[in-house]
């Protein structure tokens, strides 16, 4: 129903920034929190940032993990249906797939509420 394809990964160095994108299809998206997420080689999939449409909170919230804090940046353009995650001073450890998700209502952190996800985007950090 809703189809989410992510874009924008790549290799990098250490220090370095890339923005993601993930576009969606199907259906708008302006009345859906979206979320991404990361999972590297042997982990868990984890949360790493989410943004909501704000309509019944009376603004958009951002939420970040704290390993990307004050490094990562979450936004929205509902206008064209799209995510972005804007990473900078990027670390090896930042390594992963990372996925765009929609989710309609629950708990922006917790993987298993999201009703829709992307295929991924790989992201590799050097040092």
């Amino acid at each position: 129903q809703v189809q989410l394809v992510e874009s924008g990964g790549g290799l990098v160095q250490a220090g370095d920034s890339l923005r993601l994108s993930c576009a969606a299809s199907g259906r708008t998206i302006s009345r859906y929190a979206m979320g991404w997420f990361r999972q590297a080689p042997g982990k868990e999939r984890e949360f790493v940032s989410a943004i909501t449409w704000g309509g019944t909170w009376g603004g958009a919230h951002t939420y970040y993990a704290d390993s990307v804090s004050g490094r990562f940046a979450i936004s929205r353009d509902n206008a064209k249906n799209t995510v972005y995650l804007q990473m900078n001073s990027l670390k090896p450890e930042d390594t992963a797939v990372y996925y765009c998700a929609a989710l309609k209502s629950g708990t922006v952190y917790s993987t298993q509420q999201y009703d829709y996800w992307g295929q991924g985007t790989q992201v590799t950090v050097s040092s």
